[in-house]
C-alpha cells in the first residue's frame, strides 16, 4: 500500500489517497492514538469514491471513531470501463426506463463484478490491518448489498455489516444470503425507484442472523435520511467497539 497524499480535514479527520497495485483507495481516520476499529465502505454502479454521499458518510463514520476505507472497483470512479461494460451499464438503464425485464442482463453484469471485486477487497483489508493506527473489529457498510453478502461469506473477519437497498442482488448471492450470521442493518427506501421493494424484503427475510434490523423510510433511492447515518454509527459501536 502507498499513499499518494494526505489532507487533515476541518472536522479533524485525516482523508489519505492511497493506491494498493492498481487499485486506488481513500482511508479515513480521526485523531487517536489508539488502534482503530475499521468499516469498509463499498459502492458499485460505477460511482467514483469521491462520490460526494459516500465521502460525508465516511467522513462522519470516521469523526465517531473509525477507520473507514473505500476503494474504486474495477469499472469505477478512474479505473478502465471496458466497451462492453458500458454497453451492459447502457442496456441495463434502458431496460429498467423502459419497465423491461432486466434479470438477464443483471445476472451477466454484476454477477462478474461481485467476483473480481472480493479479492480487491480482501488485498485492501490486509494491508488496511498491517498499519499500526487499525486495529480491527471489521464492518462493512455500503450501497453494493451483493459484495458485502460475498464479503461476509467468504471473510471471517467481517464481524458486521449495514447494507443500503438490495433489491437487484444476482441469484448467488440471494442464496448466499442464508450463510450470513453476523449481525446485520438493511436499510430500505419504501419508494426506490430502482431497487424492487419485495425482492429487498425477501433477502431480507433470507439472511440468516439471527441479529438483523430492517429500517424502511419513505422516498425514493437517494432519499435516505441524514439521521440513518447516526443509527448506522450506533449500530456499529454495538458489534465493533
Amino acid at each position: 500500500m502507498h499513499f499518494t497524499s494526505e489532507q487533515r480535514l476541518d472536522d479533524g479527520v485525516l482523508e489519505r489517497e492511497f493506491t494498493l497495485g492498481d487499485i486506488p483507495g481513500t482511508l479515513w481516520t480521526p485523531e487517536s492514538a489508539a488502534p482503530l476499529p475499521l468499516v469498509l465502505m463499498a459502492h458499485n454502479n460505477g460511482l467514483p469514491k469521491a462520490e460526494p454521499r459516500m465521502v460525508a458518510r465516511a467522513r462522519y463514520t470516521a469523526a465517531r471513531g473509525y477507520a473507514v476505507a473505500g476503494i474504486d472497483a474495477a469499472g469505477c470512479g478512474d479505473r478502465p470501463r471496458s466497451a462492453a461494460d458500458e454497453q451492459a451499464r447502457a442496456d441495463l438503464r434502458r431496460a429498467m426506463q423502459a419497465g423491461e425485464p432486466v434479470d438477464e442482463i443483471f445476472e451477466s453484469f454484476i454477477g462478474p463484478l461481485v467476483e473480481n471485486a472480493v479479492p480487491e477487497w480482501q488485498a485492501t483489508l490486509d494491508a488496511l490491518l498491517e498499519l499500526p493506527e487499525i486495529g480491527g473489529p471489521v464492518g462493512y457498510s455500503g450501497g453494493w448489498a451483493a459484495l458485502g453478502i460475498r464479503l461476509a461469506v467468504a471473510e471471517p473477519r467481517i464481524a458486521a455489516a449495514g447494507f443500503f437497498a438490495g433489491g437487484y442482488v444476482p441469484r448467488a448471492q440471494r442464496e448466499e444470503a442464508r450463510q450470513v450470521t453476523i449481525p446485520l442493518l438493511l436499510l430500505l427506501q419504501w419508494d426506490d425507484e430502482g431497487n424492487p421493494r419485495q425482492r429487498a424484503l425477501d433477502l431480507f427475510d433470507a439472511f440468516g442472523s439471527k441479529e438483523k434490523t430492517l429500517h424502511a423510510n419513505l422516498g425514493g433511492h437517494t432519499g435516505t435520511p441524514w439521521f440513518e447515518l447516526e443509527d448506522g454509527c450506533r449500530f456499529l459501536d454495538r458489534h465493533l467497539k
